[in-house]
């Protein structure tokens, strides 16, 4: 099958070599973004037939999640072959008319690529249980004998992200990391064998004219070989924090590799970038951003931020200053495919990320969360940086609480012994038109994959584009000016004094953003009108709480 020559973004799109530090950006979670075939799965005929939508939305880019053959074991984050597509979601061909078909539309695609691990049954982990102990397969991913008198004790005491250990015995008696699900076993970066075929997949996809990739856990690929105990529960794994040297996260070796990933990006005409799902404590972060690796990288702090101003104001601080040094711009993001979808966290007391996978619901005042969520989106998108849109956000979608336990796909609730619920619940399939599920979602009416709530009706894109107050045309409209408006297009940024439990900033040309979390009406600048604002605004003039407002002069 020949490659045809990559379809060139409109030149004024192509020009821009640096699009990336300030692009709005897109995530597509393929499985539940729009079902073309009508099998109740999202797939990339549905992904082409809404491009235009996405176009008009008024982003740059488009990130797709997994879209590989997997056997789905975590929602494609486990992955058998990186150089095709999983016949639920189309074909290779397919992917390829998207590619070209996005890049008429101004819109970059930026894809996933999993290097910690594969699926068990990806051809080299099948090829490494055949091969047997100590043979060059099985050096491709990390082996160990057992310990105790027969080995019949785990190499160490590592626990998995999603539950029980990190280590599975194979029939011969050896054992194998995964980090993650048993079916995910890790890849030995230590193996040049593997760090010269994730630079070939990289290849493949960038000649098929792809723009980027985000790095699935990019700070987790090398070990230390000496694979020491940890001495940690559970669940104190995730992310390694406040612990130096850490054996499996954050390893000073990780640089090597993304300095040679760089130079592939580099060596294309058009630029090709990467974003990192790095978490690392902030002053390592830069590390990862030099020059000579990675572009960006995603902003776990401020997702997880309360809507405190004072907490807020600090991790923007740190987040621009501490990336500046490096010459990197900051990102930043609300919700993603991992976390609860921010109109239902912002409906609660602790308005912060609370326990990744918790166990049971809180209650959400979503009037609430929605009015904090539109001040949100209002206060993100005006910070200079690039800034990400996971689906759905832009329709005010809430997180999903009361899928039947027996619909549940995560494996965290099969691997907690179905005490954790997962992360179902925000990657439940988008409602398009109609009053009924699946709204819209398939062609042919099917069920979708995992249950769409009753009262989605009123959240759909069409019931969205009919009212000219909803969450769907306050994202179009931030968006347009986040393009159009010089001051939203540089670098500049400054804070300036506001009330207690306020935030001011200005950007260029004299555009201020200011933003209410207290619970009482704040004044606004003097001197500046209402350019765009979240919410209705107060009768005499002033700031309602939870209310953010983009101002100019005059």
């Amino acid at each position: 099958m020949s490659n045809p020559t990559p379809t060139a973004l409109p030149a004024e799109a192509a020009a821009d070599a640096d699009w990336w530090r300030r692009a709005a950006i897109y995530q597509v979670y393929i499985r539940s973004f729009a079902d073309g075939d009508g099998d109740g799965t999202g797939d990339i005929a549905g992904l082409r037939s809404r491009l235009q939508y996405l176009a008009y939305l008024g982003v740059d880019a488009i990130w797709i999640n997994p879209w590989y053959p997997s056997p789905l074991a975590d929602g494609g984050y486990d992955v058998s072959d990186y150089r095709d597509i999983h016949p639920a979601y189309g074909t290779l061909d397919e992917a390829k008319q998207l590619i070209m078909e996005a890049h008429e539309l101004g819109l970059r695609v930026i894809l996933d690529i999993v290097p910690n691990h594969t699926s068990d049954q990806h051809a080299w982990f099948q090829q490494a249980l055949a091969a047997g102990p100590g043979s060059p397969e099985r050096n491709r991913f990390i082996f160990r004998d057992g310990k105790g008198k027969d080995g019949s004790l785990p190499p160490n005491d590592w626990h998995a992200a999603f539950g029980g250990p990190a280590w599975t015995r194979t029939p011969d008696g050896q054992w194998y990391l995964h980090l993650f699900a048993p079916e995910q076993p890790d890849l030995n970066w230590d193996n040049p064998e593997v760090r010269a075929e994730f630079e070939s997949i990289l290849r493949f996809w960038f000649d098929l004219g792809v723009d980027g990739f985000r790095i699935d856990v990019a700070h987790g690929m090398v070990k230390d070989p000496a694979l020491p105990d940890l001495g940690l529960t559970e669940f104190s794994v995730l992310t390694g924090e406040g612990q130096q040297d850490h054996p499996h996260w954050d390893r000073d070796g990780l640089h090597d590799i993304f300095r040679s990933w760089r130079a592939i990006a580099d060596s294309y005409p058009d630029p090709r970038v990467f974003v990192a799902e790095a978490h690392v404590r902030p002053c390592r972060m830069p590390e990862y951003l030099r020059p000579d690796q990675l572009h960006t990288a995603f902003n776990f702090d401020f997702l997880k931020c309360p809507l405190d101003a004072g907490a807020l104001r600090e991790v923007i601080d740190r987040s621009i200053t501490s990336l500046a040094a490096v010459g990197a711009p900051a990102t930043w993001v609300l919700s993603n495919h991992d976390e609860t979808r921010h109109v239902t966290r912002y409906g609660r007391a602790d308005t912060g990320v609370q326990a990744l996978f918790r166990d049971r619901p809180i209650p959400t005042d979503l009037v609430l969360g929605t009015r904090r969520a539109r001040a949100a989106a209002l206060l993100m998108l005006a910070l200079p940086g690039g800034a990400y849109v996971y689906q759905g956000e832009e329709l005010g979608l809430y997180e999903v609480e009361d899928i039947p336990e027996e619909l549940l796909q995560d494996p965290i609730w099969e691997r907690s012994g179905h005490t954790l619920r997962g992360r179902d619940g925000c990657r439940v399939p988008l409602p398009w038109t109609g009053d009924t599920p699946p709204f819209g979602f398939s062609t042919s009416g099917a069920a979708p994959w995992l249950p769409q709530p009753e009262d989605w009706k009123s959240y759909t894109a069409e019931a969205n584009q009919a009212d000219p107050a909803s969450m769907l045309q306050l994202y179009r409209a931030a968006l347009r000016l986040r393009r159009t408006e010089p001051g939203l297009r540089g670098e500049e940024f400054r804070w300036l004094d506001s009330p207690d439990g306020t935030l001011l900033f200005e950007r260029g040309n004299g555009l201020l953003c200011a933003v209410n979390l207290s619970d009482q009406p704040a004044p606004l600048p003097t001197g500046h009108s209402p350019l765009l604002v979240s919410g209705p605004m107060d009768g005499d003039g002033l700031l309602p709480p939870d209310t953010t407002a983009w101002l100019h002069r005059g």
